[in-house]
């Protein structure tokens, strides 16, 4: 605060709940009061819920939608996608996902195309004829590791079956040798 700045400080009546409110003003600024936060099913005025702090959310943009569901359903990364000079980052990728649920859809359905690149990818690296042993061993790497994170992504479709399926009854008789209740 400046040396010359005048401060005025006076305490008001007190409000509904017996605490005195400070009023401070400076020369040249508007009062600063501090209010009473009123709270939704609390004590205060009205039962209303308080309203959402910040901006209101803003829809989601088509052209970057569009160019999104495309990029994914070519099996690259949404990271990938959201490192490229103009894109809006990952957090405001999944704020988009949890507001808009047909932009959600979209995107599980592009995940799910691009799932299937991938795994065609694999299929194109393993019939690839290798020049020497280093690059099978390589492309082995590349095909395991694109099939693991296929059966992370989407474990139906992609991943190891590991149930066990049962069709029909199972009877069991237990014989233990102690007399039954009829023979006594």
């Amino acid at each position: 605060m400046k040396p010359d700045a005048k401060q005025i400080t006076r305490t008001e009546a007190p409000d509904a709940g017996g605490s005195a409110l400070p009023v401070v003003r400076k020369e040249g600024r508007r009062p600063y009061v501090r209010r009473k936060e009123v709270r939704a099913g609390g004590q205060g005025e009205g039962s209303q819920a308080p309203r959402p702090v910040g901006r209101p959310p803003e829809p989601v943009p088509q052209d970057l939608a569009n160019e999104l569901v495309a990029w994914l359903a070519a099996g690259k990364p949404l990271r990938q996608w959201c490192r490229l000079d103009g894109k809006p980052d990952f957090h405001t990728v999944y704020l988009w996902l949890d507001k808009d649920e047909e932009f959600a859809r979209r995107i599980a359905r592009a995940r799910e195309d691009g799932h299937d690149v991938i795994a065609d990818e694999c299929k194109e690296l393993a019939d690839t004829q290798p020049a020497d042993q280093v690059e099978v061993a390589w492309r082995r790497l590349q095909v395991e590791t694109r099939l693991k994170l296929l059966a992370k992504w989407n474990p139906k479709k992609y991943g190891d079956r590991v149930g066990l399926d049962h069709a029909g009854g199972v009877k069991l008789t237990v014989i233990t040798g102690v007399p039954s209740a009829d023979q006594t």
